[in-house]
């Protein structure tokens, strides 16, 4: 008797779910992924976007692509004469983990050293924006960072 009253409990539960205005049929069939505040915050207020002067020969351009989930990223670091990055830019496309993945790295690498810059993991990215390890691969830039850096080696 009381495994019934809990079915009909149920029941009534998810009828008055269904039912209900401020919940949507839809938000029911999955639970909704929470970013991180400062998930949020990076990619509605992405910093350091855009572009360097490419043709200029203290700006190292690199190019990425993740084949995990199709993000596009370009990383631009613009080198003093002393090897400390003094900008750096960044255009991506892709989701809003990758997005805030790259407003990060931007801020962390500028006033570094391209020495400095090359010890930061993407798993140092990913912690401080609190990513899941679903999302792991949207910090990943190793293949951009290094493509950059590496044609500043000569300067």
């Amino acid at each position: 008797m009381a495994a019934a009253g809990a079915v009909r409990l149920r029941r009534a539960a998810s009828a008055l779910l269904l039912q209900s205005p401020r919940l949507p049929v839809r938000e029911l069939s999955a639970p909704a992924r929470l970013y991180h505040k400062k998930v949020v915050d990076h990619y509605e207020n992405p910093r350091n976007v855009g572009s360097l002067d490419k043709t200029s020969k203290n700006v190292g351009t690199g190019l990425v692509g993740a084949p995990a989930c199709g993000d596009v990223m370009k990383l631009q670091i613009q080198v003093d004469e002393k090897g400390k990055i003094v900008d750096a830019r960044f255009k991506t496309f892709g989701c809003g983990s990758a997005i805030a993945s790259s407003s990060l790295a931007t801020e962390w690498v500028k006033g570094k050293t391209v020495e400095e810059a090359l010890t930061i993991k993407n798993t140092d990215i990913a912690k401080e924006l609190c990513l899941p390890p679903v999302k792991l691969h949207c910090s990943r830039k190793e293949g951009m960072r290094n493509s950059s850096l590496n044609r500043l080696e000569a300067y």
